[in-house]
C-alpha cells in the first residue's frame, strides 16, 4: 500500500482531466461556438448533453456485468477504453452536423463512464485505507484541471472571429488523453499483475456475492447517499451547461467568460485537496450535506442580475461542491461495501449519477425554452438543494446507526460476554 501522493494517483488525475473535464464538461464551455457552426437552438444543443449521458449511463450499467465475466481483465478493459475515448474526443472534433455529433458525444459518455469507474477502483487499490479520501481528492481535481484548463482557451473556442476553434480544441484534448492512458498504463502494469494474483489468492469467503442492490437501495444502508449522488448530478450538469450560453448571452466578453468557467476549475482544485481532508477526518453525510448547501447558495448567483455575484457563486461552486460529492461518495463507499464489492457498488452508484445528468440537460433545457437561460441556470439550484438534504438524512442515519453499535456493545460488555456486533 502506498501514501496518497504517488505516480498512479498522479497519473489518474491526469486521466480525469480527460474523463470528466475536457470529454464531458468542456461541451458546454464550446456551445456558442458550436451553435455558430453547426446551428440548432440552445435548448435542442442541450439533448447532446442529454445523449452524452445516455452512453454514460449505458456504460455504467454495463461494467458491472462487463467485470463479473472478467474479473481478471479490469487492467484490459480500462487500457482498452482510456485509449479509445482520447481517440473518439479527436473524432468529435470533425462532426459537421447534428446526428454525427450526437454520436460522437454518445461514444465518449459511454468510455467515460467505464473508464471513471475503473481508473478509481485500480487507483484506490495501491493506497492505504486511511488516505483514500485524499487520494480521492487528488484523482477527481484532474476534473477542476481540465475546467481551468478549457476557461483559458475561451477567447480561441467561443470568439467569432475563431470558427473552428472548438474543433482544434477538441482535437488536442483528444492527444492529451491517449498520453494520459499511456502513462496510467505504464505506472499501473506491475501492479496490476499482482493485484490479479493477489485477487485469485484471497480468501474464498472474500469473494462471497454481495447483493449491491439490496447493499446500497436499502434505506438503513446507503439509499438516501445514493439519492443525494442521483440529484446532484441533474443539478450541476445543468449549471456547467448552460452558465456559458447565459454569460454570452448577457454579452460579457468571451475572455472574462472564460476568466469565470476557469474560475471553477481552478478553485476546485483546492476543493479536491479541501474536500478530501475533511471526508477523511469526517466521514459522514453531514460533510458531505455541508459543501451542497454552500453550492445551492452559490448557484443562487445568477439569480442577482450582477456578474460579481454570478462569479463568485460559480467560485463558491468549485471550491466546496463541484468535486466534493463525486469524492466524498466514492470515499464514503469505500469505507462501508465489501473491498471485492466496490467496484459494482461505484458502478450501480455512478448509473444512478449518470441517470441524474440524463434528467438534468432536459429539465434545464425546458426551463430554458420557456423562461431563459437565467431561469435555466437558476433551475440547477432546486436540485442541489434536494442533494444536500438528502446527504443531511444519510449523515443523521449514519450516527443514528453507530450510536446503537455504541450501545450494544455496552450491554454486551456488562453482561460479560465476548460477542462482537
Amino acid at each position: 500500500m502506498r501514501s496518497a501522493f504517488n505516480w498512479i494517483t498522479l497519473w489518474a488525475s491526469l486521466l480525469f482531466v480527460v474523463i470528466l473535464g475536457f470529454s464531458r464538461l468542456s461541451y458546454g464551455m464550446f456551445l456558442p461556438g458550436i451553435q455558430r457552426e453547426i446551428g440548432g437552438s440552445y435548448s435542442q444543443l442541450g439533448i447532446l448533453g442529454t445523449v452524452n449521458f445516455i452512453g454514460y449511463l449505458i456504460g455504467t450499467i454495463g461494467l458491472s456485468p462487463l467485470i463479473s465475466r472478467f474479473p481478471h481483465r479490469k487492467h484490459v478493459i480500462n487500457r482498452v477504453t482510456c485509449y479509445l475515448l482520447g481517440l473518439a474526443m479527436i473524432g468529435s472534433a470533425f462532426s459537421d452536423h447534428f446526428a454525427q455529433l450526437g454520436l460522437w458525444r454518445f461514444v465518449i459518455g459511454l468510455l467515460s463512464a467505464i473508464a471513471t469507474v475503473l481508473v478509481l477502483s485500480i487507483a484506490m487499490e495501491t493506497v492505504r485505507p486511511e488516505e483514500r479520501g485524499v487520494a480521492s481528492g487528488l484523482i477527481w481535481l484532474g476534473g477542476s484541471a481540465g475546467i481551468l484548463a478549457t476557461g483559458l482557451c475561451a477567447p480561441f473556442t467561443i470568439d467569432p472571429s475563431h470558427l473552428e476553434g472548438w474543433r482544434y480544441a477538441w482535437m488536442a484534448m483528444g492527444v492529451f488523453g491517449v498520453i494520459a492512458a499511456f502513462g496510467f498504463e505504464f505506472v499501473t502494469g506491475k501492479r496490476g499483475y499482482a493485484s490479479i494474483r493477489s485477487s485469485a489468492e484471497s480468501d474464498p469467503q472474500d469473494q462471497e456475492r454481495v447483493n449491491v442492490y439490496r447493499l446500497l437501495l436499502n434505506p438503513k444502508k446507503h439509499l438516501f447517499l445514493i439519492g443525494s449522488y442521483f440529484f446532484f448530478g441533474a443539478g450541476y450538469i445543468i449549471y456547467f451547461t448552460y452558465l456559458i450560453p447565459y454569460l454570452v448571452s448577457k454579452g460579457i466578453p468571451s475572455l472574462y467568460a472564460g476568466l469565470i468557467w476557469s474560475g471553477i476549475g481552478f478553485a476546485g482544485l483546492f476543493n479536491g485537496w479541501i474536500g478530501g481532508k475533511a471526508i477523511d477526518r469526517w466521514p459522514s453525510g453531514y460533510t458531505l450535506a455541508a459543501g451542497l448547501t454552500l453550492g445551492t447558495i452559490g448557484v443562487i448567483g445568477v439569480t442577482t442580475n450582477n456578474m460579481v455575484f454570478t462569479a463568485l457563486g460559480a467560485v463558491t461552486i468549485g471550491l466546496v461542491s463541484f468535486i466534493t460529492p463525486p469524492l466524498m461518495t466514492t470515499a464514503l463507499l469505500r469505507r462501508h461495501v465489501p473491498q471485492h464489492a466496490y467496484a459494482a457498488c461505484l458502478s450501480l452508484a455512478t448509473a444512478f449519477f449518470a441517470s441524474g445528468q440524463i434528467m438534468g440537460p432536459i429539465v434545464g433545457g425546458v426551463a430554458v425554452g420557456r423562461y431563459g437561460l437565467q431561469i435555466g441556470v437558476a433551475s440547477s439550484a432546486i436540485f442541489m438543494a434536494i442533494a444536500a438534504a438528502l446527504a443531511g438524512v444519510y449523515g443523521y442515519r449514519q450516527r443514528k446507526l453507530n450510536s446503537q453499535g455504541v450501545t450494544r456493545e455496552i450491554k454486551v460488555e456488562q453482561r460479560g460476554e465476548t460477542t462482537k456486533w
